[in-house]
């Protein structure tokens, strides 16, 4: 047989081990998985010697904004990011969009637009708010591979649940197996405290930070948690931020419960003391906490807690994060636009950091990125590995690569991150989605409209 494309002399990265050996492509599929030294005919040879060969990565969390509010970010720089920085599926949310995608018509609409503008695979959250309950069955037809609410503040174009409403929404879910996933921030505890910090006039980086503590995520995980327990509803938790409530997670699972969680790379590499020495770019719900929890929050990426190293790609404009907001004016560090643009850069952040800072082996971003979001969100088989079968979704990383994170190099529609300025070693230079070649050494080489929307297998 002669293949499409052979990728040799790799040190090709599973979950499980590291190995050097070549993989052939056929179809969009890996069709062959090869002893070093073993090259059969193909119509491309990529040459891999010295590199990691990795399974594409997944983006359990991005926010790209269309349609409704392609002024932020739009299916094309969102999906052109995420190429060059190694996500080849992104998992898109409901929310910041125009309408919120909470109906079957409106997956469909979505659907319709964003599609030609992709460049990687794409999956769908559905909307989960008070009053979409009776279409979530009709948004699970139609694929969604989980569906996402806040018990916490939520910007004015979406609705917080109550724990009641929770319970109802998880009851629903759990008869077609369904996925809920939460923001976890106690809505009553934030709301207390942001009327605190006004009161005491500490409406500064300290004051937004107090604003926003660990017990309220804790306590919103804990009572999630609780009612997957009394529903059988499979939950995911997203963004964490402390290692304390990730130890909640762990401590689930191990009973035998399906809570599935995800961190982000800026809580991987990050830290409060950016926030108030730096402000506005390192704003985002739940905040940054100490260096301190981020060294402890990398042990639940190895040990397996997290199905999911994210970006939260939440972007803006400048003035929303300097100036004003939809024509209101920014007086203080509560009204600045919180959310972080990081889809182009977690894999190499999340590798650096990981992997050469802390001597982590590649095998743990590969569950991290790859296998654990594939299996949580139901299309593992298709994406999540490196096995016969699956899709051809590979990213090859140099691990000698230094890199320098500039606004110049980002693809987003506002250039603007908190990863700006970073530097670091180990980074991707060619990433494949079925099969065809999207961004290589920094440029996109795909076309608009090569991405595929995904939907749920099982």
């Amino acid at each position: 047989m002669k293949f499409d494309t052979l990728v040799k002399n790799g040190n090709i990265v599973t979950g499980e081990r590291i190995w050097k050996g070549n993989l052939a492509v056929k179809d969009g599929k890996i069709a062959a998985l090869l002893a070093a030294g073993e090259e059969p005919e193909a119509e491309k040879v990529i040459d891999a010697e010295g590199k990691y060969v990795f399974p594409g990565a997944i983006d359990t969390h991005a926010h790209l904004n269309e349609p409704g509010y392609e002024w932020r970010e739009d299916y094309a720089h969102g999906t052109r990011a995420a190429a060059i920085g190694g996500y080849t599926t992104i998992i898109d949310m409901p929310l910041q969009n125009e309408p919120a995608m909470t109906t079957a018509e409106l997956f469909d609409r979505k659907t319709e637009i964003v599609g030609k503008n992709a460049y990687v695979d794409y999956c769908f959250w559905g909307g989960l708010v008070p009053g979409n309950f009776d279409d979530l069955e009709g948004l699970n037809e139609k694929g969604c591979v989980a569906f996402k609410s806040f018990i916490g503040p939520v910007s004015p174009d979406y609705q917080t649940l109550t724990y009641g409403q929770a319970y109802e929404a998880m009851e629903r879910i759990r008869k077609f197996d369904g996925r809920a996933g939460f923001h976890c921030e106690d809505f009553s505890m934030i709301r207390w405290q942001e009327e605190r910090m006004k009161r005491e006039g500490r409406m500064d980086w300290k004051g937004f930070l107090e604003s926003r503590p660990v017990a309220a995520e804790m306590i919103a995980t804990v009572d999630m948690i609780e009612l997957t327990k009394a529903t059988g509803c499979k939950v995911h938790i997203c963004h964490v931020s402390s290692p304390d409530v990730a130890q909640k997670i762990k401590e689930a699972q191990k009973a035998g419960y399906d809570v599935t969680a995800e961190t982000c790379s800026h809580y991987l590499s990050m830290t409060e003391e950016d926030v108030l020495e730096k402000g506005a770019l390192f704003k985002c719900a739940p905040p940054l906490r100490s260096s301190e929890e981020v060294d402890r929050l990398w042990s639940y990426v190895e040990d397996g807690t997290f199905s999911g190293i994210a970006s939260d790609h939440s972007p803006c404009t400048y003035e929303e994060k300097f100036t004003e907001i939809l024509g209101k004016k920014i007086e203080n560090a509560f009204d600045v636009w919180g959310g972080i643009s990081g889809i182009q850069s977690c894999f190499q952040t999340a590798f650096y950091e990981g992997c050469v800072k802390r001597g982590l082996s590649p095998s743990v971003l590969a569950r991290a990125m790859a296998e654990l979001p594939a299996k949580a969100f139901g299309i593992y088989g298709k994406k999540g590995g490196i096995q016969v079968g699956f899709d051809a979704d590979l990213v090859i990383v140099d691990p000698d690569r230094e890199w320098e994170i500039t606004e110049e190099s980002l693809e987003y529609v506002n250039k603007i991150s908190a990863f700006v300025g970073k530097t670091g070693q180990g980074l991707p230079v060619l990433t494949m989605v079925r099969g065809q070649i999207v961004a290589e050494n920094g440029r996109v080489v795909g076309a608009p409209g090569q991405g595929e929307l995904v939907v749920r297998l099982h």
